[in-house]
């Protein structure tokens, strides 16, 4: 048993159709934080508040 792999975390799914022309993320719907991990842009994507479901990110 091999102890500390860890499996890649896969960057979030944006829907690319509303992303095309942000200019916060630049077309990619998602961003980079500080730490370095990828989130969906909160400019153009969708809160999953607001009843969209499956585009989870943390507030």
């Amino acid at each position: 048993m091999a102890y500390g792999a860890h499996h890649p975390v896969l960057p979030p799914h944006p829907d690319l159709g509303l992303a095309r022309d942000c200019e916060h993320c630049l077309g990619w719907g998602t961003v980079v934080t500080r730490d370095g991990d990828h989130e969906l842009c909160r400019t153009c994507q969708p809160d999953p508040g607001d009843g969209e479901s499956g585009l989870g990110f943390a507030s």
